[in-house]
């Protein structure tokens, strides 16, 4: 078996243990390797454009806002713009600040038909520590991945 496969199965089980509505969970460095190795695999970072500018995005990631900002409505036309900008089959891990956003994300790409949709758990920034901070618990940027600052 291959990392690839290993990599896979492990988020797919993730997804059983945890009755996601999806095909599977992945961490940060999980999520690095399969965009390395998964020709057609594709980032959907579907923070804010306000996050974006703020906070930092990751290069290559496809963005397609799940809420507007501000005001937090959700985007209406989510579905149509990933429908133009992947490939029905691709491999979509979908990514937020924590994992949250881009959960219901990967659930509403999988009911839209999209077949292999996975979270990316810890998202972006992480969880908040003691002090009500992210960025020192989990998250993409803590595992030192690829991003740049706007």
């Amino acid at each position: 078996m291959g990392r690839l496969t290993e990599i896979l199965r492990l988020a797919q089980q993730r997804a059983r243990d945890l009755a996601l509505a999806y095909e599977g969970a992945l961490t940060p460095p999980e999520t690095w390797e399969v965009l390395q190795h998964a020709h057609g695999a594709r980032l959907i970072d579907i923070r804010s454009r306000a996050e974006l500018d703020w906070v930092g995005r990751i290069p290559s990631a496809i963005e397609i806002e799940w809420q507007t900002y501000p005001g937090k409505q959700l985007n209406p036309q989510f579905i149509v713009e990933l429908k133009h900008a992947v490939d029905h089959e691709s491999l979509l891990l979908f990514i937020c600040r924590s994992g949250v956003r881009s959960n219901a994300a990967a659930k509403a790409a999988t009911e839209a038909g999209f077949p292999d949709c996975y979270n990316v758990l810890e998202g972006f920034e992480g969880d908040k520590d003691a002090t009500g901070r992210r960025n020192s618990i989990g998250g993409w940027r803590k595992a030192g991945l690829p991003w740049s600052q706007s």
